[in-house]
């Protein structure tokens, strides 16, 4: 089966919309779509990230430094390290690729 990432997008307002693309053993990889008013959730997650902005444009708050990010940046954030989206770009919207690592396997 095929899919593509930039097809089907859902349309919000506000926030992010999160879709759980794969999850095998401890690995899990998700699509987020960010609207142009990204909530200021402060994230301080048990996994690892690594997240991969694929278009828009956005800046990021990683552990006290500020990051912008532009179409094919990634970044990879530790487990337990605090961060949030502080802004993102009108249009494009900003589409991610994240995967998340999981320190043992998890249930699918």
């Amino acid at each position: 089966m095929s899919c593509n990432l930039f097809q089907d997008l859902p349309q919000i307002d506000h926030g992010e919309a999160f879709e759980e693309l794969l999850r095998c053993s401890n690995v899990r990889i998700e699509r987020i779509l960010s609207s142009d008013r990204p909530e200021s959730v402060l994230y301080d997650q048990v996994q690892d990230e690594w997240v991969c902005l694929l278009q828009g444009e956005a800046e990021l708050w990683v552990d006290g430094e500020t990051l912008t990010l532009r179409p094919g940046d990634y970044c990879f954030i530790p487990a337990g390290t605090p961060h949030r989206v502080l802004k993102t770009s009108t249009e494009p919207r900003c589409l991610w690729l994240a995967i998340h690592i999981h320190g043992q396997a998890t249930e699918a």
